[in-house]
């Protein structure tokens, strides 16, 4: 014969019942007799009403995915030839977008014969990152994909 423990509707402590006489008591106060902690010995079984019980799960579960932020990546593109005041317009968005949780892609295009000179492209990234390395950490280092250079940097 199985013994449980058994918590009552308000939350008391019924004790160990056998199963049936369990589901017996549950049975005479109209609710159901549900098995919370089966991992325990005796498993922990609460008297109370599944379809309002899994009402409140289910609100809960709502109420989390709600308050969850999703991690988006903000692109910023530039050019390796950036002037200073635009660098600058730059620089604060991409600080804005780290203060709101986001990760920030920075992508510097070349066109023509910028591609003969990359460095410039790649000093433009080290003085982003020079900038940004107490707010952010550098996720994926600068890259050469095509005609552009990559860098990912991610709040810390």
């Amino acid at each position: 014969m199985d013994v449980v423990r058994v918590i009552g509707a308000e939350g008391e402590n019924i004790g160990e019942l056998p199963t049936d006489k369990a589901i017996e008591l549950a049975y005479e106060a109209g609710m159901d007799l549900v098995e919370v902690s089966p991992n325990v010995r005796p498993p922990v079984c609460k008297i109370l009403d599944l379809g309002k019980y899994k009402y409140e799960m289910q609100k809960k579960a709502n109420l989390a995915r709600k308050k969850q932020k999703t991690v988006e990546v903000k692109e910023i593109k530039m050019r390796p030839s950036i002037d200073i005041h635009d660098y600058n317009v730059k620089m604060k968005k991409v600080f804005q977008f780290l203060d709101d949780g986001d990760k920030v892609k920075l992508t510097i295009r070349f066109r023509g014969r910028e591609m003969a000179h990359q460095e410039l492209g790649g000093e433009v990234l080290k003085r982003v990152a020079e900038d940004v390395k107490d707010v952010a950490k550098i996720e994926a280092r600068p890259a050469i994909e095509g005609r552009q250079m990559i860098m990912i940097i991610a709040p810390r």
